[in-house]
């Protein structure tokens, strides 16, 4: 799979340090893609440092919270001033709690939904800034779930489910507010078998099991299965798409 019009651009990611975010950062600096990794994780350091050896890309790295909007911005600004200004967004910062909703504490909806929507928008409105200061066009792929648009079982996660479908509709507004310059996708996956999902399903089989005889396909989704959709918004190629959220779940929301 090769996008030329890829290489020489730049890329921040959102919970780049390990993960789907690493996975598909990793998949845009093998076309060229300068990238800098943003985590609230201590191994993003190490992590900018191994996609360096590995892939022959420019990185660059911050240690950020999300949820803090002036923190972002510093985080933005110190990868322009190191890679130049970013033309390529991939937002893959979330979190999910289990629980049952009528004894979920504040603090918990609260965190799902400042991590997952408000430092998806946080991140957004700070790649659109710096885009819109020098005249420039990008694109923003926003990673959202099929949980935005189905109710999973049989796990209990509303917080969960509400801040992905908030960013569902966070894509469209921002797509259509911020065109034609600035494209605005979301990425929906299934069950994909990233850090945050291992956690769960090592140590609930019988859940992971359960979660597979759901898919059509057969299998949970790896990392990798997300790269050429990524790669997609990413480029010129998909030039007439923004406003979407495109699902990949291995036909699990077609049951």
């Amino acid at each position: 799979m090769n996008f030329p019009d890829l290489a020489g651009r730049t890329a921040v990611i959102t919970g780049g340090a390990r993960g789907l975010g690493y996975s598909l950062a990793s998949a845009l600096a093998r076309q060229g893609v300068s990238i800098a990794l943003l985590d609230l994780l201590p191994e993003v350091a190490a992590s900018a440092a191994r996609l360096a050896d590995e892939t022959g890309a420019a990185t660059t790295w911050a240690t950020v919270d999300v949820t803090d909007a002036a923190s972002v911005d510093a985080a933005f600004a110190a990868a322009r001033e190191t890679l130049g200004t970013a033309d390529i967004l991939l937002t893959a910062a979330g979190i999910t709690v289990w629980g049952d909703s009528a004894e979920v504490e504040p603090v918990a909806w609260s965190r799902v939904i400042d991590i997952n929507l408000s430092g998806t928008f946080y991140a957004a409105q700070s790649f659109a800034r710096a885009l819109r200061a020098e005249g420039r066009t990008g694109s923003a792929v926003l990673v959202s779930s099929m949980s935005g648009r189905i109710v999973n079982v049989p796990q209990h996660q509303a917080s969960y489910n509400s801040s992905k479908a908030a960013v569902d509709q966070l894509a469209k507004s921002l797509a259509v507010e911020w065109a034609p310059d600035i494209r605005v996708n979301a990425i929906a996956p299934g069950y994909f078998l990233s850090d945050m999902t291992r956690q769960f399903t090592e140590a609930n089989p019988e859940l992971a099991a359960d979660w597979t005889a759901r898919i059509p396909a057969g299998r949970m989704g790896e990392p990798a299965d997300l790269d050429g959709l990524v790669l997609l918004l990413a480029s010129s190629s998909s030039s007439y798409i923004t406003g979407q959220s495109l699902v990949i779940d291995g036909g699990y929301t077609a049951i």
